[in-house]
Parts: structure tokens; C-alpha cells; sequence
């Protein structure tokens, strides 16, 4: 089943990628939105991948990366305190396993609530009551943006919670998932200092709102095996 009304957001809705796949350009899809002409670029096929790409050398590594250590996120000399998945790191993230998937990834979207903050960089789009994300490995939108009514599984983006007035996307298993690989891995804001996520990313809120202000569409999320 398509979303149901026309994606705002570029790729990131799952209209859109449908769109672009029936089209056979699985290498740029482009929309109109009210924040311009989106031009998203899918550069890692994450569901062609057995175990994600990994960077074998450090001198891969540029200061723009957001690099994950044993000590916390670097980004730009910067060290930033972070909680990853309850299931540690994984180079085979399944659904449901609470891991953090190791591999090379890239933040293709920018999402925040516009009722509890600015708006954190020009190319952030607003989450609106509407807005879920499928989680469900069985359906043909699985790990896409969708809009309400959705009865399938799914996370609520527009939450009581602060966990997700402002969220990262990353391109893990995106936006041409493989049945069961891993859904919503995101960067977002964290519950309490280094409580664990279901498999995100997650940081203090002034934090997260720093990365944001200095990242850039396609940046680098580098996460490593660790000791």
C-alpha cells in the first residue's frame, strides 16, 4: 500500500521511493516539496550488502564524519556522549535484535518537531501529527516514512515524549529495505544519560542540536566493530 498523500520530503516518504522504483531510477528520485527541490541520491545499497560495508582504514576518515568510538560520537573534534542499542554493535542487524548495525552509513533526512524548536538547518522538514515510520518486515513500505491511517507496525514520529522532536536518518536498510535487515536507525535525542535504544543512536538534546546545525545531507555515520 502507497502513502496515502504526496511525499513532502523527497525519498524519504514511501510513495516516493515507489514511484522512483516503478520509474527504474534507483539512483535519484527527485520531488517537489515546500522546502524545494529534493534531490536524494541512494550511494549505499545497504539491502545488497550480507553484513554492511565497513571502512578498513582510519585514513578513510575525514573530520566531517560522525565517527562512533568507545568514548562517544566524534564529529568535527568533538567528543559527544551517546547511548547506543541494547544489543551492542552488530555487522548482521536483524529486526528486533536491539543492535546498533556497524557498517558505513549516510544521513539522508532531517526531521523535527516545529511546536518545541527552531528549525535546526535549512534542509530540516517538520514532523506533523501524521507522520509514522512502518516497521513491519512483511509490508511493501517497511522501513519508508508513511502517513496515518497505517494498521501495520509502526513508529509514532509526532511522540509526547521529547525522544524525537529531532531525528536524523540514516540510510541503514533504506530506502530499498530487505525483508527483516532493520528499520528506523536513527539519531535522535536520548531518554536519559546513556540509556540504551532499541538500536539508534542517541544523544543529550543540545548536543544533537549542535550535530545537526553543522551536518550535511549524505554525511558519513562511520560505526566501527569494537573491542
Amino acid at each position: 500500500m502507497r502513502a496515502r498523500n504526496p511525499p513532502r520530503t523527497g525519498c524519504i516518504f514511501a510513495s516516493c521511493v515507489r514511484d522512483g522504483h516503478k520509474s527504474g531510477d534507483r539512483d535519484a528520485v527527485r520531488s517537489q516539496s515546500r522546502v524545494g527541490f529534493v534531490r536524494i541520491v541512494r550511494s549505499f545499497a545497504r539491502s545488497g550488502l550480507p553484513c554492511g560495508g565497513i571502512l578498513r582504514h582510519h585514513s578513510d576518515m575525514t573530520p566531517n564524519d560522525l565517527v562512533l568510538t568507545p568514548m562517544g560520537l566524534r564529529f568535527q573534534g568533538r567528543r559527544y556522549p551517546c547511548s547506543i542499542g541494547w544489543g551492542g554493535l552488530s555487522a548482521c542487524k536483524r529486526e528486533g535484535d536491539g543492535a546498533t548495525p556497524v557498517g558505513v552509513h549516510r544521513i539522508v533526512g532531517l526531521l523535527y518537531r516545529p511546536d518545541r524548536m527552531a528549525r535546526p538547518a535549512d534542509w530540516a522538514v517538520p514532523i506533523r501529527p501524521s507522520d509514522l515510520w512502518c516497521d513491519d518486515p512483511g509490508h511493501e513500505d517497511y522501513n519508508l516514512m508513511i502517513r496515518k491511517p497505517f494498521s501495520h507496525s509502526h513508529e509514532v514520529l509526532h511522540r509526547a515524549d521529547p525522544l524525537y522532536d529531532l531525528v536524523l536518518i540514516t540510510d541503514w536498510n533504506w530506502p530499498y529495505a530487505e525483508r527483516g535487515r532493520g528499520s528506523c536507525i536513527f539519531l535522535h535525542q536520548w531518554r536519559r544519560p546513556h540509556y540504551p535504544t532499541a538500536g539508534c543512536i542517541a544523544f543529550r538534546r543540545d548536543h544533537l542540536i549542535e550535530i545537526a546545525s553543522k551536518i550535511r545531507y549524505e554525511s558519513r555515520l562511520i560505526v566501527r566493530p569494537q573491542p
